[in-house]
């Protein structure tokens, strides 16, 4: 079936309109080498009812729905109510655009505010923007920002950070003319956490801000507050990348040791994987003039009317499409806001208990697991730092693929392969475990590898 909204007879006034006498005479500036001259291969139409069928077979077809995944590696499976996503199908949320009129989107706006102070509270520092595309477009603004507040280019970046965070941050540095050359990663410590030492001989007086992953991308969690001493006493910033932050519903807050910005992916708070996306970026920071006045995306404040009555508005959005482009903090153009609602929604229902208490399901789950797996005849665990919910294993022979392809048949995806990140970790798996997971799910996993 093809929607096509005009009649032949509109489409004839509109062509005498302009003065053309065909539809093909539109298309006589692309060269025809570039024209597509034939129907498309598509199969024939057919009726709803169908296509609804054919549909759902293709979807059968999809086996890794229905398996039992411990995959994280930046996007986490933790419960999602099915009341907040009916709340989601609310027109007012989901077609709600850039509250530009405070007077006819304060109920966009009052989500957003709600959005900011979640945000605060788990980074544990008191100002919040209105959400960002993903962690990692987070994590790049993060550091440019640094760059701005000290005047100075140099980023040291601890090798524990999530990849595809260092990708991003070093496309938009590139993009700045200054190249990988401002950068240098350094790689992670034996104990698998962020090597204090190795980052703190490469800070200079020249470095803008330190990056590191709390927990980092291999699960495990350094000494935070070390590492923001040695950053402050050359004057640089320290920058948290947090993937799940879950952890932080039982760690000390990055703001509580010493972190100037915190990021993070909001994607675990309030939305399913959904084979990797969408996601929505957390982006917090130190309650400074200054600041504010860098930070990327928009801000949303708390006010009064004229009748002295509570509401909301845009209180600071200092992007190119606000501001002059040469001023602009950030060239986004959304702040996610129905994943942000989502998150904010979810939060909401789960509470301050709930979360701290789905918090500890994972931790102690995770360490079961770990031991369980531990205790195994050829598997081990390389890193000794603490993890909260995900850990790296080494499998049995060293052959993670065989692993990997053995527990698929029977509908496991026992994690990560590591190796798809780096050479050097052929072998290992990023194992992640979240409050979904049942004791027999655990026991299912360790059954599965003890066989291989």
């Amino acid at each position: 079936m093809r929607y096509l909204p005009h009649t032949p007879e509109e489409i004839a006034s509109m062509l005498e309109a302009v003065g053309l006498p065909a539809l093909e005479a539109l298309y006589e500036s692309i060269p025809a080498r570039a024209r597509y001259d034939r129907p498309l291969d598509l199969p024939a139409p057919i009726d709803e009812p169908s296509l609804m069928r054919h549909l759902e077979e293709l979807a059968r077809k999809n086996r890794a729905a229905g398996m039992l995944s411990f995959l994280g590696a930046g996007a986490y499976e933790h419960h999602f109510p099915p009341a907040a996503d009916q709340l989601l199908l609310r027109s007012e949320f989901y077609t709600a655009y850039t509250p530009y009129q405070p007077e006819v989107a304060q109920g966009t706006l009052q989500v957003i505010f709600e959005f900011q102070t979640i945000v605060s509270e788990i980074f544990g520092l008191p100002l919040a923007n209105a959400s960002m595309y993903d962690g990692a477009s987070a994590a790049a603004e993060a550091v440019l920002m640094a760059r701005r507040l000290v005047g100075r280019e140099h980023t040291v970046i601890s090798g524990g950070i999530h990849p595809e965070y260092l990708e991003t941050i070093e496309t938009h540095v590139r993009g700045l003319g200054t190249g990988k050359a401002s950068l240098t990663t350094v790689p992670v410590g034996a104990d698998g956490a962020a090597d204090i030492d190795a980052l703190a001989a490469a800070i200079t007086n020249e470095t803008a801000c330190v990056v590191v992953g709390y927990p980092n991308f291999y699960g495990s969690i350094c000494d935070l507050r070390k590492v923001a001493e040695a950053a402050h006493a050359k004057g640089a910033l320290v920058i948290t990348a947090t993937q799940d932050p879950y952890a932080l519903a039982l760690l000390e807050s990055p703001g509580a040791l010493g972190a100037d910005i915190a990021v993070g992916e909001g994607q675990p708070l309030g939305l399913p994987p959904q084979f990797g996306g969408p996601g929505v970026g957390l982006f917090a920071c130190r309650e400074d003039r200054k600041y504010l006045q860098q930070i990327p995306g928009r801000v949303v404040g708390e006010t009064v009317d004229k009748e002295g009555n509570r509401g909301y508005v845009l209180t600071l959005a200092t992007r190119e499409q606000h501001i002059r482009r040469e001023r602009a903090t950030s060239n986004i153009c959304t702040n996610s806001g129905l994943c942000a609602t989502a998150m904010t929604i979810k939060m909401c229902m789960l509470g301050k208990k709930g979360f701290v208490e789905a918090a500890r399901q994972c931790l102690a789950k995770a360490e079961y697991l770990k031991k369980a797996i531990a205790g195994l005849e050829g598997y081990s665990l390389p890193y000794s730092a603490p993890t909260f919910n995900e850990f790296v294993v080494r499998v049995r022979g060293g052959d993670t693929k065989k692993v990997c392809d053995t527990l698929a048949k029977r509908d496991i995806i026992p994690g990560f392969d590591l190796g798809r990140v780096s050479a050097e970790r052929k072998g290992e798996l990023l194992v992640a475990v979240t409050e979904r997971h049942t004791r027999a799910d655990l026991d299912r996993l360790v059954e599965a590898l003890a066989s291989i």
